[in-house]
């Protein structure tokens, strides 16, 4: 094959097969990937920024919206590193109840992933049936929280709701459910010939670069990576519970679908442990308005994978820093290296195998001038505008004309 068949083609940031705006350059000879171009940034919303001009306690809402779907993650993660710092121990029913939400955030995860991951490959059937099934787990978080997504269920101090009797009941109930349509689904992907021929030999990450790569979660843990942060590192009432870290050897796209379904099981038996086990009590200990100078990083054992918080104090209402690292950026590096040799029509769930989350995965990026004069200047809000505008000019993006359409547009209207 010449030269001349090789050419690059760009996915995203706009694109129908995308469900966020991320940026993918893909060098191609033929139908095969020479090499993968990710750039993030088209989702930066400045959070870590705004966690610093609001007190730790309207911060523990901000985090919350990092990513809808570990929501709880996010501010579990926050919060335990505000208590650590503030040197506070909080009540044994309110670790039972941050673990009970989030295992019951993990199914619900899980299953949207298994439903996704049905779709990159033409299972439509499996999308309906496990999207239908986290309306089983969204109906009871709402019933424990008062919301399907975003729960604000913490506080500094532990948490702001309580169960009662009647709601344990009816989890334990939906849990019978769900863990019977588990096995349905893992009996699928175990039997089902056309998903184990599509996914097998897909997306391969090796033991060796699993670890090279520093992949977290599921993606680590089906290259045989047995880490976990409930079990390395246990917080909440993960010390109290009984259950196996799950790992597989297929290292593929096929691997990850495994441990993802046999951890549906594991966080079931979580659930029904700390429901049948949930200590009496406070569900919460006053917090101070100011949290003592300080800092401590926080680790959590998201859907994806390991969450980190770094939380510093200088002694007031607010944060002096915050600093997030999602399980996607720790990811997004082993991407590149699944990608490569493989074929285009691979991409998709290759992607998807590792549940990316990009809104959740943005970073500002640094420009950098090759003159002295402002090496090291910081933009303005309107400096950054032009730039970006000059940007896309050079690269033959002109919205100078649109844009004079829309200012006539307004006079007009």
């Amino acid at each position: 094959m010449h030269d001349s068949h090789k050419f690059k083609i760009p996915i995203g940031p706009q694109h129908p097969a995308l469900k966020e705006p991320e940026s993918f350059s893909v060098a191609l000879k033929g139908e095969k990937i020479l090499g993968v171009d990710i750039r993030l940034g088209y989702n930066h919303r400045g959070i870590e920024k705004a966690c610093e001009e609001r007190t730790f306690l309207q911060d523990v809402y901000l985090v919350e919206r990092v990513c809808g779907i570990c929501s709880h993650s996010h501010s579990t993660c926050f919060v335990q590193a505000v208590e650590e710092i503030a040197g506070l121990e909080i009540p044994s029913r309110a670790k039972y109840l941050r673990t009970l939400i989030a295992e019951l955030e993990r199914v619900h995860s899980h299953l949207l992933w298994l439903g996704v991951a049905g779709h990159e490959i033409g299972f439509d059937t499996l999308l309906m049936y496990t999207w239908r099934d986290r309306e089983i787990v969204m109906d009871i978080l709402a019933q424990f929280t008062g919301n399907r997504v975003n729960y604000g269920m913490n506080t500094i101090g532990g948490v702001r709701r309580d169960i009662d009797v009647s709601q344990v009941k009816d989890a334990l109930k939906a849990v019978d459910t769900l863990q019977e349509r588990t096995k349905y689904y893992i009996e699928i992907a175990t039997s089902e010939v056309t998903i184990i021929k599509r996914l097998s030999g897909v997306g391969v990450l090796s033991y060796e670069d699993a670890l090279r790569l520093d992949a977290v979660g599921p993606t680590a843990r089906a290259s045989g990576v047995k880490r976990d942060v409930r079990k390395d590192d246990p917080y909440a009432a993960y010390a109290d519970v009984s259950f196996d870290v799950i790992t597989d050897n297929h290292s593929d796209v096929y691997g990850r679908t495994v441990v993802r379904l046999k951890e549906l099981l594991e966080s079931f038996k979580i659930i029904r442990q700390v429901l049948e086990n949930l200590p009496a009590g406070p569900i919460a200990i006053k917090a101070p308005r100011k949290i003592p100078a300080g800092e401590a990083i926080s680790r959590y054992e998201a859907p994806r994978g390991e969450d980190v918080h770094f939380v510093k104090s200088n002694g007031g209402e607010k944060p002096e820093r915050v600093k997030i690292r999602a399980p996607t950026l720790a990811n997004v590096q082993a991407v590149k290296h699944m990608l490569k040799d493989r074929f285009l029509a691979d991409m998709p769930i290759v992607i998807a195998a590792i549940d990316p989350c990009f809104s959740c995965t943005d970073r500002s990026i640094e420009i950098s001038y090759l003159d002295d004069a402002r090496k090291k200047e910081v933009l303005t809000w309107p400096e950054l505008h032009a730039y970006s505008i000059d940007w896309h000019r050079k690269r033959g993006i002109d919205f100078s004309s649109l844009n004079k359409k829309l200012k006539e547009g307004f006079k007009t209207s």
